[in-house]
């Protein structure tokens, strides 16, 4: 690894700390930072140890680092908890990072009262990826979003700037009041 990477992924290790020494318990978001907050000012919250982070972060080891409307990084620490049993770092993992970056971009465009889910996302990996890459970071933006439908990409790479996977979702967007409709 070059210096220069050495040095990045030393910044990335720092960041993800002060993240989490503000963070709240991961958790689920209350229904009035839904129903009054705007996507971005929920994800600058969370930034800010306001709102909890999702209980799937601390499963899988990955904490939101950045946000700004329209994009949204997190950052995982690839562990041998993450292994597929030959020994790299499951699929899965590298797909929930990407979907939540992703998904998440799309929200950041959201209005307060707004919700999504993914209706799809798509990944192509185009490396193995390992527990001695260090960190990686799962960077979401938004291609398009309209009164329905959002669409984002993502990519997963690492302090060297290693692109291990990239992927494609498409968000379907709705009232929150109605999630308990679906």
């Amino acid at each position: 690894m070059s210096a220069d990477a050495a040095s990045l992924q030393q910044e990335w290790l720092d960041a993800a700390r002060a993240v989490r020494e503000k963070v709240q318990a991961p958790g689920v978001l209350p229904l009035a930072a839904i129903r009054d907050c705007s996507g971005l000012e929920i994800f600058q919250r969370m930034l800010r140890g306001e709102l909890p982070p999702a209980q799937i972060a601390e499963t899988l080891d990955f904490a939101l680092v950045e946000v700004e409307k329209g994009r949204v990084v997190f950052q995982g620490h690839p562990a041998p908890a993450h292994f597929n049993p030959i020994g790299t770092i499951h699929g899965g993992w590298q797909a929930t990072l990407l979907d939540s970056c992703m998904a998440c971009a799309v929200q950041t465009q959201l209005e307060a009262g707004q919700a999504f889910t993914s209706l799809e996302i798509k990944v192509n990996f185009l490396r193995a990826l390992t527990d001695k890459a260090g960190p990686v970071r799962a960077e979401g933006r938004v291609i398009q979003v309209g009164r329905q439908i959002g669409i984002a990409e993502g990519s997963l790479y690492d302090a060297a700037g290693k692109l291990y996977a990239h992927g494609t979702t498409t968000c379907l967007i709705f009232d929150h009041e109605n999630l308990r409709r679906i």
